[in-house]
């Protein structure tokens, strides 16, 4: 019998990008991530079930990553993409055929890409929402959601945003998956109190906050962050635990930095010859093909050749000293609580294949082992340990978010700041007109449509991923045109309705172009006064 659960959440999640013109470069970001994550994490966690392990573990799909994967056009374009990875690692194995370091690279990249075909295309008809949907009737995965578009809720300025942005990403997954969330992803982890009763409007069970923000919490939570708290309204909340994310997310000391495991950076995108390379860059730009032939080696620019057998053997240690670090947790914790201990660890899922390219391979010998050669952990989701651990502790989180330095750093900093007037005066402005036209009758009239599209470009908007892209200082001119340009086409409908001069065909041609979010009604932003905050909690007594 167990002395207590570990519980592994992948956070899913990439913003909205569609573009009517084929080959933009933020496109490629899906397009990676199917082909090095999900693709593989969903091989990996089927592999596990024929070979008779038994695991558990939560997967959170974002609304807009489920509304990207669904769509006919882009996975078309991302078969296509497919296409000319497998021609392209054809050219490489001819290439390289003088070359035994990198033929054998060549070789296994091809066989890595054909056999992505055939699961995506093949297998699943380019729908990989039904992968999803199939390894989770196993019972071996709960797959969640998070907010409509990954919105920073703390930095919101109306509990009417708020609430529009946690009620249209359950309203997604209920519409693909037939079934409401039991947690909910907060973007980013990031909470505040006054977010606790929009939480509980939408039913929401749980949600899983930064380290801080559970240790923190009024009053102080008795077991720290191997059992979770109880909001006012009953919620739970799960605390990251600090170790394992160190282990994994770490620069220094993280398991993704070996220098046995591949070289993130090196590419043949920016490594060969551009006349040779130009055929595989759709945009014309350079940019990361997938075909990476070194491993990281050390801290300088010399790289020496990849070895996937020494990359193999170092995720298999790397996973075994995982494991043992986590049966050292929950042996000392099973001796002081008066409860089964939980080490939550998330992550994003993207850390497993693109960034880290062993990571599959390493939860795969992970889930092994911790199956086959302990008994002192075991692998749970969160609803499921809810079931089993019936003792309560009621407290309210603190202010906090997993971001740099535990707040809102990242995306309220001087390179970004100026985004939030905007964001906040739009809400402002779609609340008086959400509330003035709320008995609007007739669905198809162009102020009801008008109203509908208003509300796709503030959620679109306020994703935050554009602040965190501006503070990275990566793609900052098209995460500063993507804030900009849902911002104007809001602006431009909403002084067509206050003007009276809707056009139809600007209207039609902005439902084309952001198809999000089919089933919204603008009459959720309509001004909400029966929400009120949780009282503040004067015990925490556990029950």
């Amino acid at each position: 019998m167990s002395r207590g659960y570990l519980a592994l959440v992948l956070h899913a999640h990439l913003p909205f990008v569609k573009h009517q013109k084929e080959g933009e470069l933020a496109e490629e970001w899906l397009y990676e991530a199917i082909t090095e994550s999900y693709i593989p994490l969903l091989i990996v966690l089927n592999r596990l079930i024929q070979k008779g392990v038994d695991y558990q573990l939560t997967i959170s799909l974002s609304p807009t990553l489920i509304t990207m994967l669904a769509d006919p056009l882009l996975q078309l374009r991302y078969k296509k993409h497919l296409e000319k990875l497998i021609e392209l690692s054809e050219k490489e194995i001819d290439r390289t055929k003088n070359e035994p370091q990198f033929h054998h690279l060549a070789k296994m990249y091809n066989d890595l890409f054909n056999k992505t075909y055939d699961y995506y295309h093949i297998k699943y008809k380019n729908n990989l929402l039904k992968a999803f949907k199939e390894l989770e009737e196993t019972g071996k995965i709960e797959l969640i959601t998070t907010c409509a578009t990954h919105g920073y809720l703390p930095l919101m300025l109306t509990g009417e945003a708020i609430n529009a942005q946690i009620k249209m990403g359950i309203d997604t997954y209920r519409r693909v998956f037939n079934k409401r969330p039991k947690g909910l992803w907060l973007p980013e982890c990031a909470f505040k109190p006054a977010v606790e009763p929009y939480l509980a409007q939408n039913n929401i069970r749980y949600f899983i906050c930064s380290s801080h923000g559970l240790l923190f919490a009024k009053p102080r939570p008795r077991y720290g962050l191997y059992a979770p708290i109880f909001t006012p309204s009953g919620i739970a909340a799960f605390g990251r635990d600090t170790e394992s994310s160190r282990q994994v997310w770490s620069a220094a000391e993280g398991y993704p930095g070996d220098y046995d495991y591949r070289e993130y950076y090196r590419d043949i995108g920016w490594d060969l010859d551009y006349e040779y390379i130009k055929d595989y860059l759709p945009s014309g730009v350079r940019k990361n093909t997938g075909l990476k032939y070194y491993r990281i080696t050390g801290k300088g620019n010399w790289k020496e050749p990849y070895n996937p057998e020494a990359a193999r053997r170092k995720a298999a240690e790397h996973a075994g000293n995982f494991m043992f670090n986590r049966q050292q947790q929950v042996k000392y914790l099973s001796q002081v609580m008066d409860r089964k201990p939980i080490v939550v660890s998330p992550y994003d899922a993207e850390l497993f294949g693109h960034w880290w390219f062993e990571g599959p391979m390493w939860l795969e010998f992970l889930l092994e082992k911790i199956h086959f050669d302990q008994d002192d952990i075991e692998t749970t989701t969160l609803s499921s340990y809810l079931e089993k651990e019936k003792k309560k502790q009621f407290a309210m989180p603190c202010e906090a978010s997993w971001g740099y330095r535990g707040y809102h750093e990242v995306w309220l900093n001087g390179s970004n700041d100026w985004i939030y007037r905007h964001l906040h005066e739009a809400e402002e402005r779609l609340i008086k007109l959400a509330s003035k036209y709320k008995h609007l009758a007739n669905k198809n009239s162009l102020i009801y449509r008008a109203l509908n599209q208003m509300c796709r470009e503030l959620l679109l908007a306020q994703s935050s991923d554009w602040a965190f892209i501006i503070n990275a200082r990566t793609m900052v001119d098209y995460a500063v045109f993507r804030t900009k340009k849902h911002l104007d086409n809001f602006s431009l409908l909403a002084e067509g309705i206050m003007k009276n001069q809707l056009e139809e065909r600007k209207i039609a041609e902005l439902e084309k172009i952001n198809d999000i979010f089919p089933d919204l009604d603008f009459k959720i932003y309509q001004r909400n006064t029966g929400v009120k905050l949780g009282k503040e909690i004067e015990s925490g007594n556990a029950l």
